[in-house]
C-alpha cells in the first residue's frame, strides 16, 4: 500500500524479512524480488508517457540501467552478512533522507525550469551518465527509494513533464530490477516462501493503495514514512 501512494514500503518489508529469520542479504534479495512485478506493471503502464532526456539516448539508458543492475546485484553477492548487516542501517537512512529531500529537489528544480523555458539542463551529459549509473548500482544493491532519487535526478538533466519522467523511472526501475533479480537467483539467495507470499500482498496492497491515494493526506503519509524508515534504521543501528 506504501509503495502505491508514496514509497517507502521496503523499510517494513526489509524488517519483516529479517524479523522472520532471513539473513539480511537473503531479505534484501527477496523484497526485491517481490517488487519486480510493479516495476513491470508500472513501465508498461506509463509506457506512451516516457520521455527520454535530450543527453542521453535509449540505447545508453538500457544499458545503464541493466549494467549498473546487474554491477549492484554482484556486489551485493560478494557482501558478508556481516558487513552488510552493519550497512543496513545506513543505507536506510540513506534512502530516509532521499526520500525527504528528493521531491523538494524535484520540485525546486521543476519550478526554476518553469520561470526559464530555456533554461538548459544543470548536469552535462557525461555528469548525467556517471550519476545515473551510480543510481542504478545503488538500486541493485539496495533498491531502497529507487524511484525518488531517480526522479530527482531526471530533475537536473532537464526534463520537466512529471508524467514523462515517472514513465523512464518506472522503465529504469524496471530493468535494473530484472537484471539484479536474475544475479540473485543465481546467488541462490531469494528465499521462494517468502518470495510468493510478498508477491500476493504486494497485489493486494498495491490495489488497495491505488484505491486509497486519493483520500489519504500525501504530507501526513510522508511524515509517517520518513518516522517509520528513522525507526528503522535506529532499530538496526541497536541490534
Amino acid at each position: 500500500m506504501l509503495n502505491a501512494v508514496a514509497g517507502g514500503g521496503s523499510f517494513i518489508t526489509l524488517l519483516a524479512l529479517v524479523f522472520v529469520g532471513l539473513p539480511p542479504i537473503a531479505a534484501n534479495a527477496t523484497g526485491t524480488a517481490a517488487l519486480l512485478p510493479g516495476y513491470i506493471a508500472s513501465a508498461w503502464r506509463f509506457r506512451k508517457d516516457i520521455e527520454y532526456p535530450a543527453s542521453l539516448s535509449l540505447k545508453n539508458l538500457i544499458l545503464i540501467a541493466l549494467i549498473g543492475g546487474s554491477i549492484g546485484a554482484g556486489i551485493l553477492l560478494t557482501t558478508s552478512e556481516q558487513v552488510f548487516a552493519k550497512l543496513i542501517p545506513w543505507l536506510i537512512l540513506l534512502a530516509t533522507v532521499a526520500f525527504i529531500i528528493g521531491p523538494w529537489l524535484l520540485k525546486r528544480r521543476l519550478a526554476e525550469q518553469g520561470e526559464n523555458s530555456s533554461s538548459a539542463p544543470t548536469l552535462s551529459p557525461i555528469t548525467a551518465l556517471i550519476m545515473l549509473s551510480a543510481v542504478c548500482i545503488y538500486g541493485g544493491y539496495f533498491n531502497g527509494s529507487l524511484g525518488i532519487i531517480l526522479l530527482a535526478i531526471f530533475g537536473l538533466i532537464g526534463q520537466t513533464n512529471l508524467h514523462g519522467m515517472n514513465g523512464l523511472k518506472n522503465l529504469i526501475s524496471a530493468l535494473l530490477t530484472t537484471i539484479a533479480v536474475v544475479v540473485y537467483a543465481a546467488g541462490n539467495v531469494i528465499d521462494g516462501q517468502y518470495l510468493l507470499l510478498l508477491a500476493v500482498m504486494a497485489i493486494i496492497g498495491g490495489y488497495v493503495g491505488a484505491a486509497l491515494a486519493y483520500r489519504i493526506s500525501q504530507p501526513l503519509l510522508r511524515g509517517f514514512i520518513v518516522l517509520v524508515g528513522l525507526a528503522m534504521a535506529l532499530g538496526f543501528f541497536m541490534r
